[in-house]
């Protein structure tokens, strides 16, 4: 792991010691430079779960990726700093009301005085990691997010301003590797059932706390002045928009 690429590679200058500072300010910097995609499906190009090939894309390559790939990277980064890292198997609420099935997505337990989840491949989740054994509202600008127990999991809820507590995923504590996420990661990248290879997707925080979204051939900002939409041309101006939003650059 060459640690110092990755700290280039999200902009970050701040502390590294293993430190809840450290950790909040890695969640933020990497949700902000590296966007939650999934166009190495669309690009007929296999998600490779690995240190070395997830590094060579996300630092390297300067992409993205999906959760399996951002929370796997992150993870690496976090254990190169010294911080104690499990993987954890989550199931993501779906439109059904019903969360799917194990290793539906990857989320991380990271261990400091006190235990924290981090999560930098869900999309538009939270921002700084939340403190897993808090049972309480836990805000985060206009945002506030909880985490409860059910069923012998525990249960991420997050609330708009005004509105009611969403079940995002539920999950467990117990610690897993690559492998297990594998079975559930070819799923996502080939099954006509997975959202993921239906459209494609490239998003990511901003500085002024809102996102930027291309989906299909939409650019979707979001913001303090609202929600903006444009169609785009075709093609090109995709990947001119992939270059100036996200400084991607898909291979020929």
């Amino acid at each position: 792991m060459d640690t110092a690429a990755y700290l280039e590679r999200i902009n970050y200058r701040g502390p590294v010691e293993p430190t809840a500072e450290t950790l909040r300010g890695l969640h933020v910097a990497h949700l902000l430079a590296v966007p939650f995609e999934n166009l190495s499906i669309h690009a007929a190009e296999p998600v490779v779960l690995d240190d070395a090939a997830l590094f060579e894309k996300i630092v390297a390559r300067r992409r993205g990726g999906f959760c399996y790939e951002l929370n796997g990277m992150f993870a690496a980064l976090l254990r190169s700093l010294g911080f104690e890292v499990e993987m954890l198997s989550a199931g993501v609420m779906h439109g059904e009301g019903e969360f799917g099935p194990e290793f539906d997505h990857m989320a991380l337990l990271v261990e400091l005085e006190e235990r924290w989840l981090a999560d930098v491949g869900f999309g538009d989740s939270f921002v700084e990691p939340l403190r897993l054994d808090e049972r309480g509202e836990q805000r985060q600008g206009s945002r506030s997010y909880r985490i409860a127990e059910g069923g012998g999991r525990l249960v991420l809820f997050q609330k708009e301003p005004g509105g009611e507590w969403v079940a995002q995923y539920s999950f467990t504590l117990t610690p897993h590797v690559y492998a297990d996420y594998a079975e559930r990661c070819h799923f996502q990248q080939t099954s006509p059932e997975s959202h993921f290879t239906r459209n494609r997707i490239c998003t990511r925080l901003t500085p002024e706390g809102g996102r930027v979204t291309l989906s299909g051939l939409r650019l979707i900002t979001t913001g303090v002045d609202g929600r903006h939409e444009r169609g785009l041309a075709g093609e090109e101006e995709y990947a001119e928009a992939l270059r100036e939003h996200f400084g991607v650059v898909m291979r020929a």
